[in-house]
């Protein structure tokens, strides 16, 4: 029976199910959720180490990645300057 709960908890926590949703579902169907929402964590889980492999800390700005100054702002500061 804790078993059952434990699916109940992963539903409602991982996947956003309510209690009785998760509760009323057929069991092969609750099984089959259950095992596909954990297929779908660890690819987003292996996703995101993918794309933060190699990052060493912060990015460094250069003038490829930098932010911009809107140019109405740039011109406005200009003027107010002369």
């Amino acid at each position: 029976m804790e078993n059952v709960y434990e699916q109940f908890f992963f539903l409602k926590y991982s996947g956003g199910w309510s209690f009785s949703e998760a509760y009323n579902l057929p069991i092969g169907l609750r099984l089959w959720f259950v095992k596909r929402l954990v297929k779908q964590l660890e690819a987003e889980k292996e996703a995101m180490e993918k794309a933060s492999k190699g990052r060493k800390g912060s990015q460094e700005l250069t003038p490829h990645n930098s932010p911009k100054m809107p140019t109405e702002l740039s011109e406005r500061l200009k003027r107010q300057g002369s």
